[in-house]
């Protein structure tokens, strides 16, 4: 497949290096600094099982993905609007564009923007950019992605390449299962610079999540979102299979970049005030990490 990465984050740069070592035709779209390092050597892959150099293309320009018939779209939630706007123009008619976002509402955002289709994707992968051009595979990889046109032959090269890959009608709910996992960790791992392993060892904290997940799974079902009380149980646990993991927050608050959150705990809140649902602890997660970003240069 011809594969454009448009936003070649920690994620994008994972999935990108996965593809193109499977043989696909990939070109990541990011930042000088990456654009550099990958015509110089090749983009580094870090695994437990792998760590060498894989090539691939890379660019700064979103016209880089004209070729693509699969665009994987992993930019920040609050840039989906313009970032959707810069690759409209050159998007292939019959291209295939996910959304491997956090959030919940970006697949729609985007289609809006496109005014053309957009698959929603879950993503569950832990990775992080030690440097330029090094991309660090910390756990899990799997995804789950929505239905469309061509959807399920291009999720059979994804699992071909070392991606698990599902292919869900449900996705809705999937995405909201993720949105709870990150509204019960982004924040305290954030603000306290910790990974999911001390953060759940410290006395008070996993109560802290819990309500956390229990406003968010009464918010969900007041938007008629299908979660049960197992989703609890899960979110609890993934410190347990990624306690050396920061939070996606908690790696752009360390680079001094803006977050996330009010796409996460924020978005909770604002669907809460319009249900009269009461949303404190959600509140209060993201007030902290407004008020560590205010804290930067303006």
């Amino acid at each position: 497949m011809q594969v454009a990465i448009m936003g070649a984050g920690a994620v994008g740069c994972y999935y990108g290096a996965m593809l193109a070592r499977a043989g696909h035709a990939v070109t990541l779209i990011g930042r000088q600094a990456l654009v550099d390092q990958v015509a110089a050597g090749g983009l580094r892959l870090e695994m437990a099982d792998f760590d060498d150099r894989v090539a691939l293309g890379a660019s700064t320009e979103p016209s880089a993905l004209a070729d693509a018939e699969v665009v994987l779209f992993c930019v920040k939630s609050s840039d989906t609007e313009a970032a959707g706007e810069a690759i409209r123009p050159h998007l292939r008619p019959d291209a295939t564009i996910f959304s491997f976002q956090n959030g919940v509402d970006n697949a729609t955002r985007l289609s809006g923007v496109l005014g053309r289709p957009a698959v929603p994707a879950v993503v569950y992968v832990a990775a992080g950019i030690p440097a330029p051009g090094h991309v660090k595979h910390h756990g899990r990889g799997d995804i789950v992605v929505g239905t469309g046109d061509r959807v399920e032959a291009i999720a059979a090269g994804f699992r071909a390449a070392g991606i698990p890959t599902t292919v869900s009608d449900a996705v809705e709910t999937v995405l909201w299962g993720k949105l709870v996992t990150n509204c019960a960790h982004n924040a305290l791992s954030a603000v306290a610079q910790v990974s999911y392993g001390h953060m759940v060892a410290v006395p008070g904290v996993t109560d802290v999540m819990a309500d956390a997940v229990d406003e968010c799974l009464a918010v969900a079902r007041g938007l008629g979102i299908g979660l049960d009380d197992g989703v609890k149980a899960m979110v609890l646990g993934v410190a347990a299979s990624m306690p050396g993991q920061y939070s996606s927050t908690a790696q752009d608050m360390a680079r001094g970049k803006p977050t996330e959150i009010d796409h996460l705990n924020g978005y909770v809140v604002r669907k809460g005030q319009a249900l009269g649902i009461p949303t404190p602890v959600n509140r209060a997660l993201w007030a902290m990490v407004k008020l560590q970003e205010s804290r930067r240069p303006a």
